[in-house]
């Protein structure tokens, strides 16, 4: 038997939540288009029969943090170093290389192994790819390489390969059936979250966060399982509340309708979903509401 912590970090916005769901092979990653929509640190377990790989999906690495939950966000990528058996770090091939990028002084901190991985190929031609892979070893000390396109899933099954012939041998950390640590209340939270930075542009994803004042398991008049969820959108200002609710309530009724859909998708039952939005002046420089908040 063998197992391991498998922590993922990388800049905002390079596939690492993508690669994650791509690897355990469910949605647990929140993902958008637009940067820095991981926050949190994440785990996905995945459970074979002879392994288990505890997988960590991390914020991106803000280069030039501008509030202190930026700065909190950096501290899980920095926490991630000190408790991996093997580190990946995904690099995405459409970006420019960077000499002054952050994490080059993260990586080298690493003492377990570290696997660059090289994602989006399929958006480059085979000679960036190359380039790209030297100008990375010639900074940090990498054990191994792989080229993927985690979206594409090309490339991905190598990698748990190659993930698995690092792991030590030891007894599983979870159950067999044990995807996560985090509670369904996290996951709904993230849900909501993933659809206002969908729906929404500019200043706005960035300026809420979402959180579940109530989740209850109950039951239809039919007898079906109901989960009744309260959830407060908090905004950093009062003239962001009618642009998140939108004319008659029109942004933030379709905000939940698609919320509702992914949260019976993943709580596999019917949802009554309540949004309610509410000011929280600078939340993000906030050390109490931060905390609150799981930062």
């Amino acid at each position: 038997m063998k197992s391991g912590f498998v922590n993922i970090i990388g800049k905002p916005n390079v596939g690492k939540s993508t690669l994650m769901n791509a690897l355990v092979g469910e949605r647990m990653s929140i993902i958008s288009h637009k940067p820095q929509t991981t926050r949190h640190r994440l785990i996905g377990i995945l459970t074979g029969e002879d392994f288990q790989v505890v997988f960590s999906d991390t914020p991106g690495y803000v280069k030039k943090p501008s509030y202190r939950m930026h700065e909190t966000m950096n501290r899980f990528v920095e926490g991630t170093v000190e408790d991996a058996d093997l580190m990946l770090f995904v690099a995405d091939m459409t970006d420019e290389l960077d000499p002054e990028n952050p994490v080059i002084e993260v990586l080298k901190k690493v003492e377990c192994p570290l696997l660059l991985v090289l994602n989006k190929t399929d958006l480059v031609d085979p000679q960036r790819i190359v380039d790209a892979g030297n100008w990375w070893r010639n900074r940090v000390k990498f054990t191994d390489t792989m080229a993927i396109s985690a979206l594409r899933g090309v490339g991905t099954a190598e990698l748990l390969t190659k993930i698995l012939a690092f792991l030590p041998e030891g007894d599983p950390f979870y159950p067999p059936d044990q995807l996560t640590d985090r509670p369904e209340r996290f996951f709904a939270s993230e849900i909501i979250r993933e659809k206002i930075f969908h729906l929404y542009d500019d200043e706005i994803p960035y300026s809420c966060e979402v959180g579940i004042e109530s989740f209850k398991e109950t039951q239809t008049k039919a007898g079906e399982p109901l989960a009744r969820i309260l959830a407060v959108i908090y905004v950093m200002r009062e003239s962001q509340k009618p642009i998140l609710i939108g004319k008659g309530g029109s942004a933030i009724k379709k905000l939940g309708e698609k919320a509702r859909a992914d949260l019976e998708a993943f709580l596999q039952c019917k949802v009554y979903l309540e949004t309610t939005v509410k000011v929280r002046e600078n939340w993000r420089d906030n050390d109490a509401t931060l905390q609150r908040f799981g930062y």
